[in-house]
């Protein structure tokens, strides 16, 4: 068809060779990030067992990709830079792709952009052979010298379309692109060994990992040890569709979503189904703001997934996406399941740095509240920390001190002893140059300090060696009428009340929905609720929705609402904030909102107001109870929001805190 452009017919016409390279270009070379991609797959198909990759100016000016693949033949050199030329489709099937790529256009189209130079050598040929490619202009094939493999220089990105580069980011911001790319294909390939260096980084190795853990071992190279710890171990199969991998734990998330990694067939995608298949797996034991951490592998026949759906392949399209979407959800709630009241080390190390002793910190100064800086500037070493020399060392058995010598804020003092820092602040009540002496004596100075909320030994609840035996062990005493404190045979657990019974209630909740048979109690006086009249008609609308969970309302004229039954296993329930929140919910629902999936929200909601609340007193059996449910319950390690319901001190972690280690 022709086109009139500024009153002039233009005729069609073949685009030339160039051209089309640029605008190949265009599609496949985003960043100097795409062009490693493309290189570092060439070489991972090559076969090499080594990739090295070197970048100057964050791959602007410099990228050189080095491996110890099967190289390439004169003959094979010459067609790899013209476009639409490749190896890797054997019998021309598209729908049978074993390779990373397949198209033939990577080379050419990076030779279009920029000053391209590869030098390979095959095994058959008695030398290597160079080429360079610049502007899309290819050179004469010459004899070079080269051990084996391939080494691919590409330099001056865009310099022949410099109207790409204004878009470029900042050297930092590219380097860190092209690290997260080697990191997402490492991930695929664990027994390639693949080092990263240049002039504008630190530089990266990942050692070749083998035997039957090769996976988790890279895997641990690249999320480090703390990610290892806190996983779950996902494997599952259905269909010829295999599963397996890792998934962290609901309650080691971070705050974006850079730490999923999902592989289909050794490629690194980010696909839209997946993505949202395991957003939805984790909806219920993790807050809408926060993400999971996975690695996750599928592996299918090739002719079930499709890889020619983006330039970049970085999508894909399964030919059964429900059936894998089935697999993910499936499997993740299974673990979660299998993992059971399991919550993560980093909790655990959390509460161990915060209450870690003042002189294991940096050099903090108890009067001043600033850092303690030494005579060059730098923060005091804690290197070789002692708690013999530390300021908030214990004072001797039977010392005597005064608190009216110790020194006003402002006043220098070196190794104050821990009691006498904290003087100038002492408590109401307590007489300003009172004497105190350590030891059995002294206690009576500490008589103004408030009792736990419930202590178990207080009510003839002293727990047992065999209850002590219990994974969450006995309950020993309730502090701020909102943490449970337990005694283990190794160490002390501190339980959210609120948070750990928000889970029990809400499993119980959904348990009985999948056997529709929600208990409800009926109100002797039905509640009246005053709502704007949209949110009035919301819950009218759903009405039918919210007595399967056991919530029974009608309108009650304009502006308002009735409930007149409510879940019984919500006691002390506050039910007009319960009936604000679910009109706010249903206001958030899509249409397309599965039903199964409204009632999920719908009993978080309730099981959030129904549980006990922060500021409730416990009876000792009680708080026995609710660790022995949790222990029972499947993903009692956090709450509906994704926040952990207990953390454990070890009795070793809580010996270091006091310097016994």
């Amino acid at each position: 068809m022709q086109t009139k452009l500024n009153g002039a017919i233009m005729a069609v016409k073949q685009l030339s060779d160039t051209t089309i390279n640029r605008i190949a270009a265009g599609e496949v070379i985003e960043r100097p990030a795409s062009v490693v991609k493309e290189l570092v797959e060439n070489a991972v198909d090559a076969g090499a067992t080594r990739i090295d990759i070197v970048t100057a100016s964050g791959g602007k000016s410099l990228l050189r990709i080095t491996d110890d693949g099967a190289g390439m033949t004169e003959r094979d050199l010459q067609l790899a830079v013209r476009r639409h030329c490749t190896s890797k489709l054997p019998e021309d099937d598209l729908m049978d792709i074993r390779t990373m790529g397949f198209r033939g256009e990577a080379l050419p189209s990076i030779g279009a952009i920029s000053k391209l130079e590869i030098t390979t050598r095959h095994a058959s040929e008695p030398h290597a052979w160079k080429i360079e490619v610049e502007g899309g202009q290819n050179s004469d094939i010459e004899p070079a010298a080269l051990n084996k493999g391939t080494r691919v220089e590409v330099k001056d990105i865009f310099f022949s379309v410099p109207a790409r580069l204004k878009f470029l980011k900042s050297d930092r911001a590219e380097a860190t692109a092209i690290t997260e790319i080697i990191k997402r294909i490492s991930l695929a390939n664990p027994t390639i060994r693949f080092t990263l260096s240049g002039s504008d980084r630190r530089s990266l190795e990942f050692p070749a990992c083998t035997g039957d853990d090769a996976d988790l071992a890279r895997i641990g190279q690249i999320l480090g040890s703390e990610f290892t710890k806190n996983a779950m171990e996902i494997e599952a199969l259905r269909e010829g569709v295999h599963l397996y991998g890792y998934a962290g734990l609901p309650t080691f998330h971070r705050a974006n979503s850079q730490h999923q990694f999902f592989f289909v067939n050794g490629r690194p995608v980010r696909d839209k189904l997946l993505l949202g298949s395991l957003k939805a797996a984790y909806s219920d034991v993790l807050s809408r703001d926060r993400h999971p951490i996975v690695v996750l592998y599928i592996d299918l026949d090739p002719h079930q997934v499709d890889v020619n759906v983006h330039p970049a392949k970085a999508d894909v399209r399964f030919r059964d996406g429900q059936l894998v979407r089935g697999l993910l959800i499936g499997a993740l709630k299974s673990a979660f399941v299998q993992s059971g009241f399991r919550a993560s080390t980093a909790n655990t190390n959390s509460a161990i740095n915060a209450i870690r002793p003042m002189g294991q910190n940096a050099g903090f100064n108890v009067h001043s509240g600033a850092a303690a800086h030494g005579a060059q500037g730098h923060t005091t070493s804690t290197q070789n920390y002692s708690w013999q020399n530390s300021s908030n060392r214990p004072i001797v058995q039977g010392q005597i001190w005064n608190a009216a010598d110790i020194p006003e804020p402002g006043e220098t003092e070196t190794q104050l002893g821990l009691m006498e820092a904290a003087s100038p602040y002492h408590a109401p009540g307590l007489p300003k140059g009172a004497a105190f002496k350590s030891g059995q004596d002294g206690q009576q100075a500490y008589q103004f300090v408030d009792a736990p909320s419930a202590d178990a030994r207080a009510h003839g609840h002293e727990p047992t060696s065999d209850r002590e035996h219990f994974p969450l062990g006995a309950a020993r005493a309730q502090l701020h009428e909102t943490y449970i404190v337990s005694q283990t045979k190794d160490g002390l657990v501190i339980v959210d009340q609120h948070a750990a019974h928000e889970r029990l209630v809400y499993e119980k909740l959904k348990e009985d929905l999948a056997k529709s048979d929600v208990p409800r109690q009926i109100l002797l006086i039905p509640e009246v609720v005053d709502l704007p009249e949209e949110d009035v008609g919301r819950l009218e609308e759903r009405a039918a929705e919210l007595e399967e969970v056991g919530l029974v309302l009608e309108r009650f004229g304009p502006g308002a609402i009735a409930v007149r039954e409510t879940p019984s296993i919500l006691k002390r329930l506050n039910i007009k904030a319960l009936i604000s929140d679910l009109a706010d919910d249903f206001a958030e629902f899509d249409s397309s909102t599965r039903i199964r999936e409204k009632l999920d929200l719908v009993a978080a909601t309730m099981a959030c107001h129904g549980s006990i609340r922060a500021g409730r007193r416990m009876r000792p059996e009680e708080m026995d109870n609710l660790l022995r449910d949790m222990e029972a319950t499947p993903k009692s390690g956090q709450c509906n929001h994704g926040r952990p319901t207990w953390i454990e001190l070890k009795l070793s972690d809580i010996e270091r805190l006091f310097g016994r280690h």
